[in-house]
């Protein structure tokens, strides 16, 4: 029988193993660092429970391989990822430029994302970008200040207005400082291999489906289902593993989510675009030779014609209505709280007298914001 080694060289061995898992995790803590400083360049999200899920998919593939238990090494590496992201947390503190932190809703690949990428990528001090479940959320983050930012979609050339956003203006406590213009070009993704005869259900945001509406009359054999996002239908797509179900959603989640692109520009119009308002919890100045806009939202006397007053004051005033919405008040039936997009400053003089003239006609008035058009900003 062979001679056992002694307990101290057992001891000894652990302690230099224990020294390289050690100098393993410290590198792997300097790529943490690298990995922040290059998420804040491209803004990209902090964190991504994609990848997350990849990765320990991909630990308890190996620890079973290895003979180890998957579900105890799944446990620390959850913790060893923990680390990372409060390391990379610890490093935007330290920087001499604070980034600025955005949310949008959805998740990495989403039209907001793609959007939130288009307007703060390359910012001086950088971005961190923060992915919500709903609109609300997102607001709600920004009103308790964990946000400096935020981004939501508030109409399409095609399918209209997002009633969503409008409902949380009225809410309160956030302003409009900005808008964006994101071009939509929508793909039908499916899993590699997927055939557009063979599907029978499309998954995507409700705003998806319906700038689509004419490409899905042509396959009627494919069912449409609403998603709360158009990246999340693709996810979905992929973790279904089902060659039948589709997605609505951008080449970018095709290409994060590894799925096959089997039609491209499925939206009804090719010049489709999605307008984005930029939200803030106070004002920025806008300076007075920036062409911008202002959004207001009033609550009407209800006597008959109000409405055709409020236009024709404002036409008098040579102030130009952009856009006019109107959402029903929740508990009061049948009436109607009204947005407008005015075209011009709400501190120039044919705009203070506009919105005077506006008040005796309204039971409630509140301006959302100034800011620059899009494509005027300014700085």
């Amino acid at each position: 029988m062979a001679e056992l080694p002694d307990l101290e060289t057992l001891r000894i061995g652990i302690e230099r193993i224990d020294a390289e898992i050690l100098d393993a995790l410290r590198r792997r803590m300097d790529l943490a660092d690298d990995i922040a400083r290059t998420k804040l360049a491209a803004a990209s999200p902090l964190r991504d429970p994609t990848r997350e899920d990849l990765v320990l998919r991909k630990v308890r593939e190996a620890a079973t391989s290895h003979g180890l238990d998957p579900h105890e090494i799944e446990r620390i590496y959850r913790l060893i990822m923990d680390m990372s992201v409060a390391r990379q947390q610890s490093l935007i503190q330290r920087l001499d430029t604070t980034p600025l932190r955005v949310g949008y809703p959805g998740i990495e690949g989403s039209y907001s994302h793609i959007a939130a990428r288009q307007r703060y990528t390359g910012r001086p001090g950088g971005v961190l970008l923060n992915g919500f479940e709903t609109a609300r959320e997102v607001l709600d983050s920004l009103r308790r200040g964990e946000l400096d930012l935020a981004l939501l979609p508030i109409e399409n050339t095609s399918a209209g207005s997002v009633s969503e956003t409008y409902d949380l203006l009225a809410d309160g406590g956030v302003t409009i400082i900005g808008e964006l213009l994101s071009q939509v070009d929508h793909r039908l993704l499916g899993l590699p291999g997927a055939r557009l005869e063979d599907l029978r259900t499309v998954l995507s945001h409700p705003q998806a489906l319906a700038q689509c509406e004419a490409f899905l009359r042509k396959v009627p054999w494919i069912r449409p289902l609403p998603e709360s996002d158009t990246s999340g239908a693709a996810l979905k797509v992929r973790e279904r593993h089902d060659p039948t179900v589709a997605a609505i959603a951008s080449e970018t989640a095709a290409q994060r989510f590894g799925l096959q692109v089997l039609v491209r520009d499925i939206q009804q119009a090719s010049g489709d675009y999605t307008r984005f308002v930029e939200l803030a919890r106070e004002a920025t100045p806008v300076p007075p030779d920036v062409p911008c806009k202002t959004t207001l939202t009033i609550v009407l006397e209800h006597r008959p014609g109000t409405l055709g007053q409020v236009l024709t004051a404002l036409a008098q005033r040579g102030v130009n209505v952009a856009k006019l919405e109107s959402r029903p008040i929740p508990g009061q039936p049948w009436e109607y709280r009204f947005y407008l997009d005015l075209e011009g400053h709400a501190a120039s003089a044919s705009m203070v007298a506009a919105l005077q003239d506006l008040e005796p006609l309204t039971s409630a008035m509140r301006v959302l914001g100034t800011y620059p058009r899009a494509g005027s900003e300014h700085g």
